[in-house]
């Protein structure tokens, strides 16, 4: 595994060894000494989800102001566009967003630090999404900022209108009137 560095400081482009030839390829997708050398610190990833999506889905901004989730995730089949926003007031990029593409062809993960908001958008006809995170899933402290809040001003590369939201996302607040992190 190899870190990328992004402009936000935490998040981080993984990229796996791929060994391949003509039968196919293979990889270690993860390696929980190795992340932690990447990352420079301890995390314990508590929870894995998958999910499966259409072209054209949003899914997001979501975090959790409780429980906190960081999150290591990656594209088994498709293409996403991936989002993480910084949402920690003491940072000097607070309020700023990073986009990756994530694929089945290109392997790469993203780690989302706690302090994030995350989302993507499916760029193929369906993508399968998995994330590992640090934290267990708790309903009564998710999140979710307007995927198309004018301040974050995310290019999604996507019409309004052709975005397909779940009733969760089509209610996200406004960035300014968001819960933050310290």
């Amino acid at each position: 595994m190899n870190a990328i560095r992004t402009d936000l400081e935490g998040v981080l482009i993984i990229e796996p060894k791929v060994f391949g030839d003509d039968r196919g390829f293979f990889f270690e997708s993860f390696n929980q000494r190795r992340f932690n050398e990447l990352i420079g610190r301890e995390v314990e990833f508590v929870q894995d989800n998958h999910s499966k999506s259409a072209y054209g889905v949003v899914r997001g901004l979501h975090y959790q102001i409780r429980q906190a989730q960081g999150k290591l995730v990656r594209v088994t089949a498709g293409c996403v566009q991936d989002v993480a926003v910084d949402l920690r007031k003491s940072s000097p990029t607070f309020g700023k967003h990073f986009c990756a593409e994530l694929s089945a062809e290109n392997k790469r993960m993203l780690w989302i630090p706690e302090g994030f908001a995350h989302g993507f958008r499916v760029m193929s006809e369906t993508a399968e999404f998995l994330y590992k995170t640090t934290d267990y899933w708790a309903p009564e402290h998710e999140r979710s900022i307007a995927w198309d809040d004018p301040e974050l001003a995310i290019d999604w590369v996507i019409a309004k209108d052709q975005a397909k939201l779940s009733p969760k996302d089509l209610a996200g607040v406004a960035f300014a009137s968001a819960d933050y992190f310290d």
